[in-house]
């Protein structure tokens, strides 16, 4: 039975990869902060608890839990965090929710990896998914769009960075690291962030859906794309895509930096 562990796993994208990968009877380890299960999802996933990815020991935290399991198929890092952020006096960038940001999606991921790796965790043909945005895109950024937002843009640039990066290390082990925009989706943190005024306009779709595109593209994902930079679903969700990269862009889309 193939294995899957999803890092972020008890609402929106995270959770219906859960559910995704459950329902096509997969072994499914699945994280969570607090110390106890979740409601609502099938009883045969197996829950990692109090994995917090602003922690330092994050890493070891999972390893220690992951004791006696085989390697995994799939390692899908998904969490995130994001509060918006502008220049004005009033709501000008917080150190604090900053410094979460990068550390939830930028550094955290990078122990995650070292981690399972030196704990056996991965295999030849693992595949490790690192859920980014276009938002991490700096040559998709337009003054159409304007600025601010600084650290949720820039910790997802920066796990860009990591995610090319770990694909050089792990590439002699035959690790496979895709870095990923899942799409714009009708969640809790999109809505959270003001962004659910966008969601017809910008064909935001459910996390069902995209958890589906998502699966989809790891099942045919092989070494050749490791290291890139990939949208699955195209460039349906992706604001200034046409107008920084022009008209008729395939799906699935390759992302510049």
């Amino acid at each position: 039975m193939p294995s899957a562990l999803i890092i972020g796993a008890t609402r929106g994208l995270g959770a219906a990869l859960v559910k995704e990968y459950a329902a096509q009877s997969t072994s499914v380890f699945a994280t969570t902060r607090s110390d106890t299960a979740p409601n609502g999802f099938p009883n045969s996933v197996k829950w990692l608890s109090n994995v917090d990815l602003t922690k330092p020991n994050v890493g070891e935290n999972l390893t220690r839990q992951l004791k006696g399991a085989k390697p995994l198929d799939v390692v899908t890092i998904n969490a995130g965090r994001f509060t918006t952020e502008d220049f004005s006096a009033e709501k000008g960038p917080n150190w604090d929710e900053e410094v979460t940001m990068y550390t939830t999606s930028s550094i955290a991921p990078v122990f995650v990896v070292h981690s399972l790796a030196h704990a056996g965790f991965l295999k030849s043909g693992s595949k490790i998914i690192l859920v980014s945005s276009e938002a991490g895109s700096i040559t998709l950024r337009h003054d159409k769009e304007g600025g601010g937002n600084y650290a949720h843009h820039a910790s997802k640039a920066a796990l860009n960075m990591a995610g090319k990066l770990l694909s050089i290390d792990l590439k002699e082990k035959g690790v496979i690291v895709s870095i990923i925009h899942p799409g714009f989706m009708r969640t809790e943190m999109t809505k959270g962030v003001g962004f659910d005024k966008h969601w017809d306009d910008g064909g935001a779709v459910t996390p069902e859906e995209a958890a589906k595109s998502l699966v989809d593209w790891t099942e045919k994902l092989d070494i050749t794309k490791s290291g890139e930079y990939w949208a699955p679903r195209g460039p349906r969700d992706i604001g200034m895509a046409e107008t920084v990269l022009g008209k008729n862009l395939e799906t699935p889309l390759k992302l510049p930096w």
